[in-house]
């Protein structure tokens, strides 16, 4: 993920934020993703890939979060 100035974004730098574990992450499930709300640091919510905590974070808007959910619950995305 890049921000405004297009530089790779880590979840590390978004400091502060408190990352919550999906309801959907198991114990022994190879896919698992956790969320924040980096809104004061970032003006957005970030996701990263709980097994790799260090790496890559997406952080979208607002409404291009509440866009991808609404085509989440939807069906909008393939799961394979």
């Amino acid at each position: 993920m890049t921000t405004k100035n297009r530089r790779t974004l880590t979840a590390p730098e978004l400091k502060g934020v408190d990352w919550k574990t999906s309801s959907y992450s198991g114990g022994s499930e190879s896919q698992c993703v956790e969320i924040a709300d980096a809104t004061r640091s970032h003006s957005g919510i970030a996701i990263r890939d709980s097994k790799n905590p260090a790496g890559p974070a997406l952080l979208f808007g607002h409404e291009a979060f509440a866009g991808f959910i609404t085509g989440m619950n939807e069906g909008r995305f393939s799961r394979t």
